[in-house]
C-alpha cells in the first residue's frame, strides 16, 4: 500500500487556514438568526452569499465547485450532504 507524504503546513498556511475557520464562522453566527421556520433555504443561501460578498469582502467557494450551483449547503432531516438550497425547500418546525 502507498502511503501519501504527510505535508507539514507553514505558518502561513496556517494563518490563512485560520481566518477561513474565522470567517465560516462568522457566517455561521450571522445566519443563525434566520434560521427559523417559514424560510426557504433558497433565502438562506441568499443572506449568506451577499454576506460573504459584500461584508466580508471574498468569494463563496462552493458556488460553481463541481458545479455546484450555491453558496452554502443545505442539508435538512434526510439529506445526508451537499443539500442544494431552494425557493420551495422551506424550514417548518419540528423535524419532519
Amino acid at each position: 500500500m502507498l502511503k501519501k507524504p504527510h505535508l507539514i503546513k507553514s505558518p502561513a498556511d496556517i494563518a490563512m487556514a485560520r481566518a477561513a475557520g474565522r470567517m465560516a464562522a462568522d457566517v455561521l453566527h450571522m445566519i443563525a438568526e434566520h434560521v427559523r421556520p417559514g424560510v426557504s433555504t433558497e433565502a438562506l443561501d441568499r443572506l449568506c452569499h451577499d454576506y460573504i460578498v459584500n461584508v466580508q469582502k471574498a468569494v463563496p467557494a462552493n458556488v460553481g465547485y463541481l458545479g455546484f450551483p450555491k453558496t452554502v449547503c443545505t442539508s435538512l432531516n434526510h439529506v445526508v450532504c451537499h443539500g442544494i438550497p431552494s425557493p420551495g425547500q422551506v424550514l417548518r418546525e419540528g423535524t419532519s
